[in-house]
């Protein structure tokens, strides 16, 4: 039987203009799954780009949930997988992670976007600010965090579809900046597993992206989410697709 339940991301809440933000509509999907079990995680892929304000239908299965527009096209689907990378490699310093996010704003890339993710003309109340930059001696992008109060959830923590959220982004400017892709990038897929809850007041958080391959047009990544002293809030697995060239 199919649902009646619908989704309508706001037009503020997109990547690309038009476009729902992805990482925060895999987070609505990771949202109406079962929690994974230990060493599992949850994978997200695209099919279509999502709309912004369009109403999209959820719809529970047996191997997951799907996401269907108005004429039942499937948009996304997500499903339990094995957790998406082994060790993490270690983060950058707090002081790292500060000066690859100052970099990025003092140099920001040819055809950078008003995304909710990582836009520059974002405020606290309405994006995350993501602004991942190089981090020098490393194969890493990184930015030093602080999610704006005004994104906190329940208990002041960040809702679970803004952390989806912030490991989208960063995966981004990894594909860039370490294998020097183009703008224009889309998420493919984004696999995740969410540790423990984000603390929107507090220490700040260390955000961060690594190349995992590139094949042609795909470029995969790991991104994690971490406390300033190393301890990881949440990490994943993101296969980006870059743009046709002519």
């Amino acid at each position: 039987m199919k649902g009646t339940e619908t989704i309508t991301v706001p037009e503020a809440l997109h990547g690309y203009p038009g476009v729902a933000f992805g990482g925060y509509v895999a987070g609505l999907l990771a949202a109406r799954m079962a929690a994974p079990a230990e060493g599992e995680a949850v994978r997200v892929d695209f099919r279509r780009p999502v709309a912004t304000r369009t109403p999209v239908r959820p719809e529970r299965g047996p191997e997951g949930v799907s996401l269907l527009d108005g004429d039942g096209v499937l948009l996304a689907a997500a499903a339990a997988v094995a957790a998406p990378v082994g060790e993490l490699p270690a983060p950058p310093s707090w002081e790292q992670a500060l000066k690859a996010a100052d970099g990025y704003r003092a140099d920001p890339p040819d055809g950078q976007v008003d995304c909710f993710g990582c836009g520059l003309g974002r405020t606290p109340a309405t994006g995350l600010r993501l602004h991942c930059g190089r981090v020098p001696g490393r194969d890493l992008v990184a930015a030093a965090w602080t999610p704006g109060a005004e994104l906190a959830g329940p208990g002041g923590v960040l809702p679970a579809e803004l952390v989806w959220g912030a490991l989208d982004c960063p995966g981004n400017a990894a594909g860039r900046l370490l294998a020097d892709g183009p703008a224009g990038a889309v998420t493919a897929s984004l696999t995740a597993r969410l540790l423990r809850p984000v603390p929107v007041a507090g220490e700040g958080l260390v955000s961060y992206s690594w190349l995992l391959g590139v094949d042609g047009r795909k470029c995969e990544v790991g991104t994690a989410l971490a406390a300033p002293d190393g301890e990881p809030y949440a990490y994943a697995r993101a296969l980006w697709i870059r743009p046709r060239t002519a």
